[in-house]
C-alpha cells in the first residue's frame, strides 16, 4: 500500500465503508477541489440502529481511522435505512 497521504479517495472511502458498515448507500463528496483533504459522507446502515449520533460517529471514525488520520475534515451524517427513506420521501 502507498503513503497513506496519497491513498485517500471518495472511492476507496466508499468501498471500505460498504464493506465493514454493510451500509446499504454511502455517498462520498470530495469538498477540496479534488486534492482528498476534506470530505463530506452520507452513510446510511443498519448497523447504526439504536445508536445515537456519536456512537454512529464513532462508528465510523474506528473504520476509518487511518484514512481520517490522512485528511484535514471528514463530515458524516449517519442514517439509518428507515432515516434515509423518510427523507428521500421529504417527510423527515
Amino acid at each position: 500500500m502507498a503513503d497513506a497521504t496519497a491513498g485517500v479517495t471518495a472511492d476507496s472511502l466508499k468501498t471500505k465503508l460498504m464493506e465493514q458498515l454493510e451500509a446499504q448507500v454511502v455517498e462520498i463528496e470530495d469538498l477540496s477541489g479534488g486534492c482528498g483533504q476534506a470530505f463530506q459522507a452520507v452513510i446510511v446502515s443498519p448497523q447504526f440502529e439504536k445508536k445515537n449520533m456519536l456512537a454512529r460517529h464513532r462508528l465510523v471514525n474506528s473504520v476509518l481511522k487511518a484514512e481520517i488520520a490522512a485528511i484535514h475534515a471528514w463530515t458524516p451524517k449517519c442514517y439509518t435505512p428507515e432515516q434515509w427513506q423518510a427523507l428521500q420521501q421529504g417527510s423527515a
